[in-house]
């Protein structure tokens, strides 16, 4: 009968009056035989009857739409009724918290969790990254085919590596064009998480180390045969910063005969660029945004595959616990052991052969033991984990992998909130976990410990530190991406007789643009939720600029600018997005429409029951595509979604299937008007895009729904497990404080890490005995 839903994706509906008795003996005559009693759902329809539209737009989806063999047999009144009957019962969010009350649940790390955690568990042994804010690579110049600091002629900073050098000197006047060096150190920034295709450029030779100082990811310092190209893959963590280095020399390698030429022959030519190809782009020189001259340690990667998590309810979730879980949980322990053995004199500060080595590994395993539960180890948990292992072997190294392992496949580690009672170090990890999807720092755990976390203005102040850090950045644009449905790969690909021109670096160049309109909204001064939707600036290299028809140097960095002013619409009208919701070669008013309802609107809607192709454009070529999804969509049952959809897809038909704004589709003028009908019942006329931002920049539903994805996004639990009023206190705090994206987290965080699990529920008391008796049981078995 109406839209079910898995979970409520937007603020509390309007309340509804007293219902009319008249409601629920109509229900039950004529809706319990598909929907249950309650609304539970049957054999026929087998969700349960739970969503976000208000009793307005519920009464008039029954009067439309309803009975679906028999429409129109409730009248305006019945279905008022009805509405309002199945609203209080079980379909509204009280409803839902009155007869299904959600809970905080117990949940195990995530795999995004997972490999932060034991990043930055290995990493605090060996310090933090300094990123900085000057961007490039530090670059010392010298003028012979080696790196002696007498011959060292020039250093620098350089914003990337993509030099032509040609025949000419690098420094005139400092270095001869015949023989150079250059050696370029720093660290990069790992945009996402995956496989990253490192390449070098250069007819001469060089090599370039990542995130390991002994070992080059490409050596092409001894050339042969005439390749210019040379590419290593390295997985890498999103918002972790790695060491790097690059070295290119233009010399002979092996032999100097410089000294027998009684005369120089004329310079060579010679050239050097340093790229990548990002895990979702093309191959490209590394861009600045990307570079620090300041070094970084070395930093531990877990590149075990793990299953994927639960995103059923909308949001990752460590919900279960499969046997392929179990074996990566325990194949990522062993990896992470082997790695921390391997470099365990360096992690705990001794040497093979020193004589407190055996004392230094026992305090390094407490430590790390201490790190990764989060908190401090009891007694018992000492002599198990540290003290048994030492004690039972003179072997100190193999006393400390078993040390390792045991911790890597406790619980404790693997599950967040296993203790038995509330401390502020489960406060410390909500917070961490929260913004870093990581274990806390050391400064955040000396908080915890010294009772500086006991206040919400207390965790607020923290809360505020930890957004400077790169991995709350990548979070943070992680949500902003998954709001926008841009979070998974997608196949842009587009007709390239029709749109000539729009290849892979194109593509990969648009999701750099979206990127950084992002971060530039985020990161700017009051970053204002509003201008997501209302800025109309566009970020362009010279690529885009000449596919998209704006004037540029062909060689142009991203700049932000306007395209068709006064027509685009921030994220709404970004070509990425307009591209991705779009078919091969014509635009798609349904996918725009359902990314703009469930997405931006937060409006739950059903999957379709069967997929049905579009119309080719071929069969019908008269029609403009608006022409052909009306009459595609136009059956009763199809406008139960697409009565939605459709309408507020229509708004964005001035931007065809590669988001270049249009007046005309198939020769006739594009209709862009569009309607919405909000909870309250009014109807709104839209006319076009700006028209569409404008009304959602300004819509209670569009706040409430941002806030709600968002919290989801950061604590990873159902806004509703923390009361039937925290999505409207929230809502209330973005709106008073001026829609700020970063303050809007700190709320969220501050208001919910010192809620854990309810003590006081007699089903979580007895699942917390449960688990820790697991736990117990576990820990004995892999001692």
């Amino acid at each position: 009968m109406v839209r079910a839903a898995m979970i409520v994706m937007a603020v509390l509906p309007l309340r509804a009056a007293a219902a009319d008795p008249a409601g629920q003996q109509t229900y039950q005559a004529v809706c319990a035989h598909c929907h249950g009693s309650r609304g539970e759902g049957s054999s026929r329809y087998q969700k349960p009857l739970e969503g976000d539209r208000s009793v307005v737009q519920l009464a008039e989806l029954i009067r439309t739409t309803m009975p679906q063999n028999d429409v129109g047999l409730l009248s305006s009144n019945d279905a008022q009724a009805v509405a309002a009957y199945i609203y209080d019962a079980f379909y509204s969010p009280v409803a839902q918290e009155r007869n299904r009350p959600a809970r905080i649940d117990l949940s195990r790390l995530t795999i995004r969790q997972y490999r932060n955690s034991v990043s930055d568990l290995v990493g605090s042994f060996r310090g933090q990254p300094n990123w900085g804010a000057q961007r490039g690579l530090k670059a010392e110049y010298f003028g012979a085919r080696n790196f002696r600091n007498d011959k060292k002629a020039l250093e620098r900073t350089d914003p990337q590596v993509n030099f032509d050098f040609k025949n000419e000197s690098p420094a005139p006047g400092k270095i001869e064009p015949h023989e150079f060096s250059i050696r370029w150190t720093g660290s990069v920034l790992a945009a996402d998480t995956g496989e990253y295709e490192f390449v070098i450029r250069t007819d001469h030779a060089a090599r370039v180390w990542i995130n390991d100082n002994n070992r080059p990811l490409i050596d092409a310092w001894v050339k042969s045969g005439n390749d210019t190209e040379y590419r290593g893959s390295i997985f890498l963590v999103a918002g972790r910063i790695y060491p790097l280095r690059l070295e290119f020399t233009k010399a002979k390698q092996g032999v100097d005969d410089s000294k027998k030429q009684k005369e120089k022959p004329p310079p060579a030519k010679a050239f050097v660029g340093l790229l990548w190809k990002r895990p979702l782009g093309a191959v490209e020189p590394i861009p600045s945004r990307q570079l620090s001259p300041n070094s970084a340690p070395e930093s531990y990667v877990c590149t075990t595959p793990f299953p994927p998590d639960d995103r059923s309810y909308g949001w990752e979730r460590g919900a279960t616990v499969s046997k392929e879980w179990e074996q990566a949980e325990t194949d990522a322990a062993l990896e992470t052991a082997a790695y921390v053995v391997r470099h365990i004199s360096e992690l705990a500060g001794t040497k093979d052969d020193a004589g407190d080595r055996s004392q230094k590994l026992r305090a390094f395993c407490r430590t790390f033991a201490e790190r990764a539960f989060r908190r401090p180890l009891s007694t018992d948990e000492t002599k198990v984990l540290i003290d048994r292992q030492f004690d039972s072997t003179k072997d100190a190294d193999l006393a400390a992998k078993r040390s390792l392992l045991l911790v890597l496949m406790s619980p404790r580690f693997l599950y967040r909130e296993v203790g038995a009672s509330p401390s502020p170090f489960d406060t410390a990890c909500r917070l961490s976990f929260g913004l870093w999807d990581s274990i806390p720092d050391q400064e955040l755990q000396k908080a915890a410990g010294s009772g500086q976390l006991a206040s919400k203005d207390q965790i607020a102040k923290q809360a505020e530190r930890m957004l400077a850090d790169p991995k709350a950045k990548a979070k943070l644009r992680d949500f902003l991406l998954r709001w926008v449905k841009a979070d998974q790969p997608r196949d842009l690909g587009k007709d390239e007789k029709k749109f000539p021109g729009f290849d892979a670096p194109t593509i990969a160049d648009l999701r750099t643009s979206l990127e950084l309109f992002l971060d530039d909204v985020v990161w700017s001064e009051h970053a204002d939720f509003r201008d997501l939707l209302l800025n109309e600036g566009l970020f362009l290299n010279g690529r885009l600029a000449k596919f998209y028809g704006v004037q540029m140097p062909a060689d142009a960095d991203f700049t932000k600018t306007k395209l068709d002013a006064g027509k685009r619409a921030g994220v709404l009208t970004h070509p990425y997005l307009m591209a991705s919701f779009a078919h091969s070669s014509e635009s798609s008013p349904i996918h725009r429409g359902v990314f703009l309802a469930r997405g931006i609107l937060g409006v739950s809607l059903r999957p379709p029951p069967e997929a049905v192709a579009p119309l080719a454009p071929s069969l019908h070529p008269s029609l403009t595509t608006r022409e052909r999804v009306v009459m595609q969509t136009k059956a009763t049952n199809c406008l139960t979604c697409h009565g939605v959809i459709n309408p507020l897809g229509f708004t964005l038909e001035h931007f065809d299937a590669v988001g270049r704004y249009r007046d005309k589709d198939h020769d006739k003028p594009v209709d862009s008007t569009g309607t919405y009908q909000t909870r309250n019942g009014q109807m709104v006329t839209l006319n076009n895009a700006r028209e569409l931002a404008k009304f959602l920049a300004a819509s209670e539903e569009v706040q409430d729904a941002f806030v709600e994805q968002m919290f989801h996004h950061l604590v990873q639990q159902s806004v509703r497990a923390y009361g039937p009023n925290t999505l409207a206190d929230l809502r209330k705090y973005f709106v008073a404080n001026g829609f700020n994206i970063r303050k809007l987290a700190v709320e969220i965080l501050a208001t919910t890490a010192l809620q854990g699990r309810d003590e006081n529920e007699s089903e979580y008391r007895s699942t917390k005995s449960e688990t820790n008796s697991k736990t117990e049981i576990q820990d004995s078995r892999r001692q």
